[in-house]
């Protein structure tokens, strides 16, 4: 095994709500969609969302809820400036917002925001 990741898949029982979100809102072109699979482009990780019942023949711990926030994706912008025009842009466009863009100590400009299933994302960009 390689110490990398390949493909990022978020499980939903919301296929097409989750698909117009990612490919509406956060600007993703889907390049493979199977209906209850559906594969968007992206460099560098391949990204997908997947019905959970699609998976339950494999294990039943697919049909299990997740609690809590159990993971974070983060979108890079190209400057500070970047993250605030993102951030209202998306929230208009139906994202929930989470936190607005603020300075943080470690030097980025962050922005928070929920897809229509609760999971929290972040905008950021480096401060010069």
């Amino acid at each position: 095994m390689k110490a990398e990741i390949n493909l990022i898949t978020i499980w939903t029982d919301d296929v097409e709500g989750m698909k117009d979100f990612y490919s509406g809102v956060i600007g993703f072109e889907a390049i493979n969609d199977l209906g209850e699979y559906v594969e968007f482009r992206s460099s560098g990780v391949r990204f997908a969302i997947c019905k959970r019942s699609v998976m339950v023949g494999f294990s039943q711990e697919y049909l299990k809820k997740p609690s809590g926030q159990g993971f974070e994706l983060a979108f890079p912008c190209q400057t500070p400036e970047d993250v605030d025009r993102s951030y209202e842009r998306i929230v208009k466009l139906g994202a929930v917002p989470v936190h607005e863009p603020q300075d943080m100590p470690w030097n980025q400009r962050t922005a928070l925001f929920a897809d229509p299933e609760g999971n929290i994302h972040e905008l950021f960009a480096e401060l010069e």
